[in-house]
């Protein structure tokens, strides 16, 4: 049976020891009396929605608070020292170089105006692991390991020029650079797909082996924590409510919360999804032939997208996966004119839409709307919630400014979040409040076509749930018709008609959903469906190795 106490079953002199941890903002309470150790060679994961206090929790742990965020009682330890009362001078002794941090966000974690090579070399240097000649060699080492293709030439472009993936892949780089003894892993693989994050959760399997390092894994992923957990600790308001071996925890949950959260997971459900059965399979987006290279200098290039054709029948869901770096968002961005492709059509309810400029264009962009894949960026940080899902309605002049906070009001109650967040700003938000928020957005037009990317990698399961639901919901009331861009393939299971399968900027495979989740044709697609994290448990019934 689990415990509440988080404590391991048999670990001598514990790597980690938090006792009775409150943390406050301001005047309110974050999180209220959390206690729990970790031994050297464990791997344990916090699990919790978005606002339980988990990243609290691990950011208080290296002492990065924000904001006016602070510890009011309790104690943390590291390797017998107690380190939650620690000076700037001794916190920069600590941080790196024996305790490794792989954030969430990686778009706000990189320099945007500073090549990928002189960020991970300035990294070496900083911890006297190599001089500046030899950092830039090491740096494309250290990105190779991270499982980046092309190592030197993505050191030489900026942050932005890489996908979301490939951003999370040179922070978990970085975090490994020092060999740290415990590395603290906030969300690191939601913006990966499932090999690459089979990849770099294998590499901190052989680093704990190799040199006896802990890991503290923040997640929302279920499906992560049941594959590579010894211990699970489950938060709820700040709370943990429950915690125990991972086999307990999946196996035999006592706590009404853990069971929620196990009903929730895609990748924990089996059996397969039932969809309903799509009569009209008239294209409401067909793409053909669509050619996308990216010029680099030096005379080199990537092709991002290679000759790729797909049709989006109307009322029904199509979702693209592959890896990061397959081509599969910027093949949603070239479909909603955001991006121009070199070669190929367009064609969007029988009308060419690839040269569409003007009043066709605005017009278009009243009919497709964009759900972004990174919550933090897509949001304007001086609105309110209000105002930002307002905003297409002002753009587009639809209603007064009171029938505008009416809709916006609506909005929020369909994504799940309270009518008193409307006046909060971005900042406020966890990520999976702020990627609500923008899909809110997204619906206030009533599109007839949405185009998701990664709508929901950001989302703890519960609200996962409720968002894909909604969608659903949404397209058989509405007519709504989704393209759907995903690297979580349980995800993508529940909510699809049909599926492609990109690699390489390829289409290499496409077909109903039972058809490639049930009878995969191309090796790769086999790949990534023995990938997904979580595929041997199911709720209930679990063996963990």
């Amino acid at each position: 049976m689990s415990t509440v106490d988080g404590s391991p079953s048999a670990v001598n002199e514990p790597l980690l020891s938090v006792t009775d941890l409150k943390i406050a903002y301001g005047d309110t309470p974050a999180v209220h009396g959390v206690s729990f150790t970790l031994g050297r060679g464990e791997v344990v994961a916090v699990v919790g929605e978005s606002g339980s206090g988990k990243s609290t929790t691990a950011h208080a742990i290296l002492g990065l608070l924000s904001g006016s965020g602070r510890i009011t009682g309790g104690t943390v330890e590291f390797e017998g020292e107690r380190i939650d009362s620690s000076s700037d001078r001794a916190w920069r002794r600590i941080r790196g170089a024996r305790i490794g941090l792989v954030p969430q966000d990686p778009t706000t974690s990189l320099n945007p105006v500073t090549r990928i090579g002189d960020q991970v070399a300035e990294v070496l240097r900083i911890h006297g692991l190599a001089d500046r000649r030899r950092a830039k060699l090491d740096a494309v080492e250290v990105l190779e390991r991270a499982g980046i293709d092309r190592p030197e030439i993505r050191a030489r472009q900026y942050p932005h020029e890489l996908s979301g993936g490939m951003r999370q892949r040179v922070l978990i780089g970085i975090a490994l650079v020092a060999k740290p003894a415990l590395i603290i892993a906030d969300e690191p693989t939601s913006a990966l797909d499932v090999t690459v994050q089979r990849r770099i959760l294998d590499h901190l399997d052989e680093r704990i082996a190799e040199s006896g390092s802990a890991v503290l894994l923040i997640t929302h992923d279920l499906g992560v924590a049941a594959d590579r957990a010894d211990r699970i600790l489950v938060m709820q308001g700040g709370k943990i409510v429950e915690s125990g071996r991972t086999a307990d925890i999946l196996g035999n949950p006592q706590h009404e919360y853990t069971k929620k959260l196990l009903g929730s997971a895609p990748s924990l459900s089996s059996g397969p999804v039932e969809r309903p059965v799509r009569t009209d399979t008239t294209p409401l987006l067909t793409l053909t032939g669509i050619t996308k290279r990216f010029e680099l200098g030096r005379g080199s290039s990537i092709t991002a997208v290679d000759d790729v054709s797909l049709t989006v029948p109307r009322g029904q869901t199509v979702s693209l996966v592959g890896e990061s770096g397959s081509g599969k968002s910027t093949t949603a961005r070239i479909a909603v004119r955001l991006e121009e492709s070199n070669s190929g059509t367009i064609t969007f309810d029988q009308q060419n839409i690839t040269a569409a400029k003007g009043a066709e264009l605005r017009d278009l962009r009243r009919r497709i709307q964009l759900v972004y894949q990174n919550p933090y960026a897509s949001l304007d940080p001086k609105l309110s919630v209000q105002d930002i899902v307002a905003e297409p309605l002002r753009a587009f002049k639809v209603g007064s400014g009171e029938e505008q906070q009416k809709r916006a009001a609506e909005l929020l109650d369909q994504v799940a979040l309270p009518a008193q967040f409307l006046g909060r700003r971005p900042a406020e938000l966890s990520g999976g409040q702020r990627q609500r928020v923008a899909i809110a957005r997204a619906l206030a037009l009533k599109p007839d076509l949405l185009v998701l990317d990664e709508p929901v990698s950001a989302l703890d399961v519960s609200v996962q749930a409720q968002i894909l639901t909604l969608l659903d919901d949404l397209q058989r009331d509405l007519g709504l018709t989704y393209l759907f861009i995903s690297h979580d393939l349980a995800v993508v299971r529940q909510i699809s008609d049909i599926v492609g399968v990109m690699r390489a900027g390829r289409l290499v495979e496409i077909g109903t959903t039972t058809e490639i989740f049930d009878r995969p044709r191309h090796e790769y697609t086999q790949t990534l469906l023995a990938a997904i994290p979580g595929r041997d448990h199911t709720v209930g019934k679990v063996e963990h190795v």
